[in-house]
C-alpha cells in the first residue's frame, strides 16, 4: 500500500512523447542544412534572373545544350566582375574610374546615392585593415552593465581633440542581438574598455546566440 509520502515510480516516457522528442531532434539537423541550401539556391537563381537576360544568346549554354543550367549566370558574374577587378587596378582603369567619380560629383542627387553606396562596398568588402581588432566589455547603456563590444581603431582628428579627456579615446563598436550588423558606435577613454582574450569571431557567435553559446576555455591544442 502506498502512502502520500511514497516516491512515485519513474515512469518511461510514452511513444507520443518519443516520437515529439524524435521530430524536434530532427527539425534541429534539417532546418540549418534546408535553409541554407534553399538560401543558396534562391540567390543563385536570382543572380541568373539578372545577368543571363543581359547576355547574348549566341553564347547562352542553354542553346547548346538544350536545357538551362541553374548557376551559370554565377558563373558569368564571377568572371566579369574579375575581369572589371582587373582592369580597374590598372592605370587606365584608375583614370576612366577617376573621371566617371568626377562627373558623379556634378549629379546632386546620383552623387548622394553614389557615395553612399561606395562607402558600404568599401567597408563590407575592401582588403584592408579595416576589421575588428579585439572584442572587449564595456560598461553601456550605464555604470554596472556590461556589454561585449568590437576595438575599431583609436579615435583621430577632430573626435580626439575635441573630446575632454586625458588620455587616448577608443573606438568601439556595440552589436545589437541577434543582428550584430546593427549597433551603436561609442568613443570610450582606453582606461574603461577592458580587452577580451576571446577571439572576435567567438564574441560575435556570443552576441548572435544571445548568450547562449560561449567559447570553450581550453584551447584545443593543448595536451588533455
Amino acid at each position: 500500500m502506498n502512502t502520500p509520502f511514497d516516491e512515485e515510480p519513474h515512469r518511461r516516457p510514452g511513444l507520443f512523447a518519443r516520437l515529439r522528442s524524435s521530430f524536434l531532434t530532427g527539425i534541429v539537423v534539417i532546418a540549418p542544412v534546408g535553409l541554407t541550401i534553399w538560401l543558396i539556391w534562391s540567390v543563385v537563381g536570382w543572380i541568373d534572373s539578372v545577368v543571363l537576360p543581359l547576355v547574348p544568346n549566341t553564347i547562352k549554354p542553354e542553346k547548346y545544350i538544350g536545357i538551362n543550367l541553374r548557376g551559370v549566370g554565377v558563373i558569368i558574374f564571377l568572371i566579369f566582375t574579375i575581369i572589371v577587378g582587373w582592369i580597374a587596378k590598372g592605370i587606365i582603369g584608375r583614370s576612366l574610374i577617376g573621371f566617371a567619380e568626377r562627373l558623379v560629383d556634378r549629379m546632386p542627387v546620383v552623387r548622394t546615392i553614389y557615395s553612399g553606396i561606395k562607402q558600404i562596398s568599401e567597408t563590407v568588402f575592401a582588403q584592408t585593415e579595416r576589421s575588428f581588432e579585439k572584442a572587449c566589455l564595456v560598461q553601456y547603456p550605464r555604470k554596472g552593465i556590461w556589454a561585449i563590444g568590437f576595438i575599431s581603431t583609436t579615435a583621430k582628428g577632430e573626435v580626439s581633440d575635441r573630446a575632454e579627456t586625458g588620455g587616448r579615446l577608443m573606438s568601439i563598436f556595440i552589436p545589437t542581438t541577434p543582428n550584430p550588423t546593427s549597433g551603436f558606435l561609442l568613443f570610450l577613454p582606453e582606461e574603461d574598455v577592458i580587452e577580451l582574450k576571446m577571439s572576435v569571431e567567438d564574441a560575435a557567435k556570443l552576441v548572435i546566440s544571445a548568450g547562449l553559446v560561449y567559447p570553450s576555455d581550453k584551447n584545443p591544442l593543448d595536451p588533455a
